[in-house]
């Protein structure tokens, strides 16, 4: 079987999961970034805004979450491939209604880190919710999405 007659990249002739083999791909320059959103009410952001939450700065606390997630990407999701993550920045701005996360992450490397990034947003976000659980039990991640990626055999996309 060709891999033309079989569409799905991370499944072997006989329909088994099996991870890429990217070997022979040269390394390149590749980046993502991703975004996502913590929905909060009154009293978190007025206590996020005001650096009174009970468990310290959970801007700074989900930063490095997002960061660590990252990189451990592959340790998550099985299929993923081991690759440096040679940069990652994740921001988190307070807004009214919430807290807006995006993260980008960039590599030297034979496969790109949509993942990474996807996973740094997410972990972040989940950072977010453990730091004020306590005080908003409603609080709801949402709208984690890739905004752009390049680098790689398929080029440059942003999201539209």
């Amino acid at each position: 079987m060709t891999s033309a007659d079989q569409p799905f990249t991370h499944l072997d002739s006989t329909g088994q999961a099996r991870m890429v083999d990217v070997t022979e791909k040269v390394p390149t320059v590749r980046s993502a970034t991703a975004a996502g959103f913590v929905r909060c009410g009154p009293r978190v952001i007025a206590a996020l805004r005001d650096g009174s939450t009970p468990k310290g700065d959970v801007l700074a606390v989900a930063r490095i979450a997002g960061i660590q997630g990252a990189k451990k990407t592959a340790d998550l999701l099985p299929l993923a491939h081991v690759i440096g993550v040679h940069g990652a920045s994740v921001d988190l701005i307070v807004e009214d209604d919430g807290v807006s996360i995006s993260a980008t992450v960039r590599t030297a490397d034979r496969t790109g880190v949509e993942m990474e990034a996807f996973t740094a947003v997410s972990v972040a976000a989940l950072a977010v919710v453990d730091m004020v659980k306590g005080l908003d039990k409603s609080v709801v991640i949402e709208n984690v999405r890739l905004l752009e990626k390049t680098g790689g055999k398929s080029g440059a996309w942003h999201r539209a």
